[in-house]
């Protein structure tokens, strides 16, 4: 596996691909750009990192909503 699809909060938010030393994600969604070009050393660090990146943004959104 040399790239696949980066989902988060039921959307695609980037791909990732295989680079020396892990797996860099490459984002799509202007909202994932703070972890764009990032390189995590196991694919699946790198899917529950940025799983963890969208539960915050949509906590801080939610956060806003009610100030």
């Amino acid at each position: 596996m040399d790239r696949f699809v980066v989902e988060a909060e039921r959307r695609v938010v980037g791909i990732a691909v295989r680079v020396p030393g892990g797996f860099r994600f490459v984002a799509s969604d202007p909202d994932f750009y703070a972890v764009d070009r990032e390189v995590f050393p196991r694919a699946r660090l790198l899917v529950s990192r940025i799983a963890a990146f969208g539960r915050a943004l949509r906590k801080r959104r939610a956060e806003r909503r009610f100030r």
